[in-house]
């Protein structure tokens, strides 16, 4: 094999790995949009049922669980960013502040919530994965 022939091969072989990255690049794409879009849905049900459960009489009520959220939930969320002010916060940061369960499914719940914030103005997001109050 000559020269040229090998640097038609690296060619190839170069032409063929930017068109897999590129097609990764658009399932990335494709996978995040319906993640931001689960996350929101299962934000919206997450306040409906506070909404709902603040409806319901105290004795009534069943006891929340970790992925129940309470209305204290989103008043220490808030809290935490109105103490520290144009700081950033990651979800991780925030369950350690609180002193919240950092597994990640409990986790991952707060990244819901703090979504759901941010779609509704209250926070911004500056980078991603990180939330800070709207000043």
């Amino acid at each position: 094999m000559n020269v040229t022939e090998l640097l038609q091969l690296l060619r190839e072989q170069h032409e063929q790995a930017t068109a897999h990255a590129h097609g990764l690049r658009g399932r990335i794409q494709e996978l995040t949009a319906a993640l931001d879009e689960a996350e929101g849905r299962l934000a919206e049900l997450a306040v409906t049922r506070k909404n709902l459960e603040s409806l319901v009489p105290a004795q009534d009520a069943s006891p929340a669980g970790p992925d129940q959220p309470t209305a204290d939930t989103y008043q220490q969320i808030l809290a935490v960013f109105n103490n520290h002010p144009g700081q950033p916060f990651r979800a991780r940061e925030l369950h350690e502040l609180l002193g919240l369960p950092t597994d990640e499914a409990t986790v991952n719940v707060t990244r819901s919530r703090l979504g759901q914030l941010a779609r509704q103005g209250i926070l911004t997001q500056p980078r991603r994965g990180q939330y800070e109050k709207r000043t």
